[in-house]
């Protein structure tokens, strides 16, 4: 039988697209190390592992265990990546540097690297991607390099080299060094003992597409072997697999913590984006895991802030805890500043909290101040546009990873408010409800307004759907009440009115004095006179385009 036909001088024109998970007709799985198909013959030296990491992927029995392995391995790796390349013969040794990445074998991002070697005769060609320049010129004093002339055992299978250079640019770059002769034929691979199973099973997929890993463990195994060899078709069918496992909070936080070669691949894009949706869901009612919520690393309160449907009372609150975990997080002032600025204060919706909490942030030190000085003007600006503006530039962030003017789902509903210190203390404060907001009112719900400040007392509004006790109907109702602070007496003017068709203009509905103490309220539970059937019909007069306009205009009395 013909092997598929592949010149590995000539650069393929697309890699691996054959080797999508259920692409037909590309099942290779009968030629795998056979030698009556194969044209190469590939040793794999097993060295031993780097000290604390397990030697056999099998033996982790949670995820957890895999993360703390391969977290420490990382660590010990990056002291000695680096990529170099000898050419050996007998006892003499020249050392010279590897092309650029364009025309090299290796990525120096890559977490850690296989030890790739052409075998000559009477010459070797060694690719070692472990060392760096330095290391490999003396590598007497390179605890890794001796390490790796420790060789457990060797493992010989048959391979195609068409099939290998097809699937992965990293065996078709080996191929394409120094093997032009037909008699070039031996390649050996040097790697870790606990790489072992993962290689093998990477090496069969090239073939077959299937695994025999079942676990998350040995599936993330095989997806860091892939990553390593660039079969990004095994990339995409590992994260294919994972994403079908039931996800939990750690393994979401792991896979959100993959090195960065692989967060930056296109294939293992869904898997993370399956994760923070993940942790997105789980903690939607941020107040509810407030405590556990607290103890997520980054990139988890990331994915939780990111959201739009998080449950929480206002933006302020969020800016409030984004504070309390950086300060926890990140005790030193420039570290957490970096975090702010870079990460974290861009998930913040500034424009929507209130201008009184924007003050704070002008002076809140864990801020740079050019950057707080900006998001302050930004939110300013957002909050003094037309509706129509605002609607035109939420529409526009629909689709964009920064969604600063996209409002979430919060427990108090955002207020805009006009205040005036002369002649008299005086707001006007305007609240917009949405149709289906005011819905999912009936029959007996009622929604809040955030708090607004007048004389330096906090109020609020809040809507409601009641009972008409003189005509026993549901009806709309409007209340201000004043947020509760010990027995301070306040007497105050106000007036209710709504946006009403046919002018849209705002008609005054009610009138009244009130002397407030805390935790009371007062309003009217029948603000427009009609049953509640009426206010919510399709010609109702108070909706305009689906939106229900308010305004309470409050004054200190003398």
């Amino acid at each position: 039988m013909k092997l598929p036909n592949v010149d590995l001088f000539d650069p393929p024109k697309i890699m691996d697209s054959d080797f999508s998970p259920g692409a037909p007709d590309s099942d290779f799985g009968f030629a795998f190390n056979d030698s009556n198909f194969s044209d190469r013959v590939l040793r794999i030296e097993i060295v031993p592992d780097l000290p604390d990491s397990k030697s056999d992927g099998d033996g982790f029995s949670t995820i957890a265990d895999w993360a703390r392995n391969r977290k420490r391995r990382r660590e010990e790796i990056k002291k000695d990546t680096g990529v170099a390349v000898f050419m050996q013969r007998e006892e003499q040794i020249l050392h010279c540097n590897v092309p650029d990445n364009e025309d090299g074998v290796a990525d120096e991002n890559q977490d850690e690297e296989p030890v790739a070697m052409i075998e000559e005769s009477p010459l070797d060609v060694r690719l070692n991607l472990n060392c760096d320049d330095e290391e490999a010129t003396h590598n007497n004093d390179s605890s890794w390099s001796m390490d790796c002339s420790t060789v457990l055992r060797v493992n010989t299978v048959h391979i195609s080299s068409p099939i290998l250079a097809a699937k992965s640019p990293f065996f078709y770059k080996l191929f394409s060094i120094g093997m032009r002769e037909s008699d070039q034929r031996h390649v050996t691979l040097r790697i870790q003992a606990s790489e072992e199973a993962a290689l093998m099973d990477l090496l069969n997929f090239m073939y077959s597409r299937t695994l025999s890993a079942t676990t998350p463990p040995a599936l993330l195994d095989v997806l860091m072997a892939a990553d390593k060899f660039e079969v990004a078709s095994c990339m995409r069918y590992c994260s294919s697999l994972l994403r079908d496992l039931p996800m939990t909070r750690e393994s979401a936080l792991l896979y959100l913590d993959l090195p960065s070669s692989l967060l930056l691949a296109e294939a293992v894009q869904p898997l993370t984006d399956a994760a923070k949706q993940f942790l997105a869901a789980r903690y939607k009612d941020i107040t509810k895991f407030q405590g556990e919520v607290f103890t997520l690393p980054l990139a988890g309160i990331e994915a939780v802030l990111s959201s739009d449907d998080l449950v929480i009372a206002s933006e302020d609150a969020v800016y409030e805890f984004v504070l309390k975990w950086a300060r926890t997080h990140y005790p030193k002032l420039e570290e957490r500043r970096e975090v702010l600025s870079s990460r974290l204060g861009r998930l913040i919706r500034f424009p929507y909290m209130t201008c009184r909490k924007l003050k704070k942030v002008l002076t809140c030190n864990d801020f740079d101040p050019d950057f707080a000085s900006k998001l302050v003007l930004e939110s300013l600006f957002f909050k003094a546009e037309t509706p129509y503006r605002q609607r035109s530039l939420i529409a526009e962030e629909t689709n964009a990873i920064r969604r600063c003017f996209v409002e979430r789902a919060y427990k108090y509903r955002p207020v805009k408010v006009v205040e005036f210190e002369l002649p008299r203390q005086q707001c006007v404060v305007y609240l917009d409800l949405k149709r289906e907001e005011c819905m999912q009112l009936f029959p007996a719900g009622r929604v809040y307004s955030q708090a607004f400040h007048l004389g330096e007392q906090g109020f609020f509004l809040s809507a409601h759907c009641n009972m008409d006790q003189q005509s026993s109907f549901h009806c709309f109702g409007l209340f201000l009440g004043m947020q509760e602070k010990g027995s301070v007496s306040f007497a105050v003017e106000y007036e209710f009115a709504a946006r009403t068709k046919p002018s849209e203009d705002y008609l005054s509905k009610y009138k009244g004095n009130y002397t407030f103490t805390g935790g009371k309220a007062v309003g009217y539970r029948n603000l427009f006179g009609v049953p509640w059937t009426t206010f919510m019909a399709e010609d109702s007069l108070y909706f305009i385009n689906g939106i229900l306009h308010l305004r309470a205009e409050l004054t200190i009395r003398q």
